[in-house]
């Protein structure tokens, strides 16, 4: 799995986290699992064209110590579908820059 990882979190980091993600995507149903919604204008040409298969996600797995960001965009909808893939470039730039954007929020230092 491609991932982008924010590894030797501090506890209170994570805490403060945990914190943003629970009221920013709602209360994590298994264990540090979030899913983060990605903007209908970065979604794919592919995607845009499954309808049915929206909204799209990030999964962003959170423990004590790391944040894991899959690169793998999904739906709540399929387990498996021609829209879900890897995010594009437009899209993994996005992912990077909002998760700063939460750090500095936060005022996390990485």
């Amino acid at each position: 799995m491609k991932q982008y990882v924010i590894d030797e979190l501090r506890y209170q980091d994570y805490e403060k986290i945990k914190d943003y993600f629970d009221k920013s995507f709602g209360e994590s149903e298994l264990k540090g699992i979030y899913w983060v919604p990605i903007d209908d204008e970065l979604l794919t040409q592919e995607q845009l064209a499954h309808a049915t298969c929206r909204p799209f996600y990030f999964i962003m797995d959170l423990s004590p110590d790391r944040l894991c960001c899959e690169l793998l965009v999904r739906t709540k909808n399929r387990i498996r579908c021609a829209c879900m893939a890897y995010a594009d470039e437009a899209q993994r730039n996005w992912l990077i820059t909002t998760m700063d954007a939460v750090f500095e929020k936060l005022e996390i230092i990485t």
